[in-house]
């Protein structure tokens, strides 16, 4: 169930990945994932892993975050999948003011009601987040984070 779940999720953000135009055909794009599947916390901690050594390091994943899957898709980027208790609004609030502090910089995104998603760059990767209210798991909040290295 875990693997498949990984692998839904992987496959929906890359699916969603593409071009923005603008002949920016490298940069990430996409929506939050369907949470229909996603783990609440209770179940996440018993299948928390580590995003394999290509994840940014320093990605300031938001206050609470359990990773319970990632998925290496080589040039593709990795993809990482994780959950808090944290409220959206709360997980919301700590990327858009963790992420610029922490040297990534936001580039279009956008905050409806229950999701949020953003672009974003560092000196070393370029990616995209994506958030969504969970709503069978008391507001916790799912988080997606595809990284990928900088081309060079």
């Amino acid at each position: 169930m875990t693997r498949y779940l990984a692998a839904a999720v992987a496959l929906f953000l890359l699916a969603a990945c593409g071009s923005s135009g603008g002949g920016e055909t490298d940069k990430p794009t996409g929506a939050a994932a369907d949470v229909s599947q996603a783990l609440c916390t209770k179940d996440a901690a018993a299948k928390k892993v580590t995003p394999p050594s290509g994840f940014p390091s320093d990605f300031p994943m938001p206050p609470g975050t359990i990773v319970y899957a990632a998925d290496d898709r080589g040039q593709d980027g990795i993809v990482v999948t994780g959950v808090t208790a944290t409220s959206f609004r709360t997980t919301l609030k700590s990327l858009q003011t963790a992420l610029p502090a922490a040297g990534f910089k936001p580039d279009e995104g956008e905050v409806e009601p229950h999701d949020a998603e953003s672009d974003w760059s560092s000196s070393g990767y370029r990616g995209r987040w994506a958030i969504r209210e969970i709503p069978q798991c008391s507001g916790e909040t799912l988080v997606n984070v595809v990284a990928r290295k900088n081309a060079g």
